[in-house]
């Protein structure tokens, strides 16, 4: 169905607005695209969210301090529904380093105090989507968090990069591999920028998962040439990104976002921001609120 055929060319329907009859998804922040702002200034950085016109931001790093966060959010008039967090894995790598991981039992409790109710995995490392064994470790790993999840009033999910793209098992990618056999009630928050650097049809992948897409990062920009974690790949960092303003890159974000069937949240992120980075989400939020694509 879904291959990791060559990217398509960019979309040319970035101006086309979501139909109104749709369920609009609300905007947000994922605040690793402020991850330096955010740490010099937690209290600031947030007022500055909430000016922008910003109701919701998506909290990264949050399980060490959750009532310090919670108690800025509140503050600013800001909630996180949405949340990144390791559950895979024993460490959550990043381009810029690596955080230990905790039990998923004291990621659930400090999301809950957040008032989270979707918490996504937000990466697992390159090697393991490359067997057949691998991604069933995976998707099984997840499904046994389904249940303890809801114990805290929270639904489990993952987001991708392009690194589920690579490998091919019958036909299918370990990414449509994995999407087959996660419990239902997993939740997927599709990465747009790094789908299509996975050579995937962004708005065919978006409207085959259906109403599994609960949350999208809109992200833009100009995609790697070649998918950063293929193996052979050179060492990549985030250093290294071409990412720009929502609808001035190379992904079809208008067109993805109609094919959502379940969006709730449309994320803002960038993992290397073009330039102040708070100008940045307010140029990337115009485009959402302009086009019509968010309540």
């Amino acid at each position: 169905m879904l291959s990791s055929a060559p990217r398509p060319p960019r979309s040319s329907d970035n101006d086309v607005r979501r139909n109104d009859t749709m369920t609009q998804p609300e905007a947000s922040v994922q605040l690793y695209t402020l991850a330096k702002e955010f740490t010099a200034d937690m209290h600031g950085s947030l007022e500055r969210l909430a000016a922008i016109g910003l109701r919701n931001v998506e909290a990264f790093d949050f399980v060490g301090r959750p009532a310090e966060i919670r108690a800025a959010l509140d503050a600013a008039g800001l909630a996180s529904p949405t949340g990144h967090a390791p559950l895979l894995s024993d460490e959550l790598w990043t381009p810029d380093g690596s955080i230990p991981t905790p039990a998923p039992e004291v990621v659930f409790a400090a999301a809950a105090e957040l008032g989270m109710t979707t918490l996504y995995d937000p990466f697992v490392a390159p090697e393991r989507w490359l067997t057949e064994d691998g991604v069933a470790d995976i998707a099984d790993r997840l499904n046994a968090l389904v249940d303890v999840a809801a114990g805290f009033g929270l639904s489990v999910g993952y987001h991708n990069h392009a690194q589920e793209f690579v490998a091919s098992f019958d036909g299918q990618s370990a990414y449509e591999r994995f999407g087959a056999t996660t419990d239902p009630r997993v939740q997927i928050e599709l990465d747009l920028f790094w789908a299509l650097t996975g050579g995937q049809d962004v708005p065919a992948l978006v409207a085959a998962l259906g109403d599994r897409v609960t949350a999208v990062h809109v992200k833009d920009g100009i995609v790697p040439a070649s998918n950063p974690w293929a193996p052979g790949a050179p060492a990549f960092g985030s250093d290294v990104l071409d990412q720009r303003h929502a609808g001035t890159g190379e992904v079809p974000l208008a067109a993805a976002l109609q094919a959502g069937a379940g969006i709730r949240y449309a994320v803002i992120e960038y993992d290397k921001a073009p330039g102040d980075v708070f100008a940045d989400v307010a140029a990337s939020f115009a485009f959402l609120e302009d086009g019509g694509f968010v309540a």
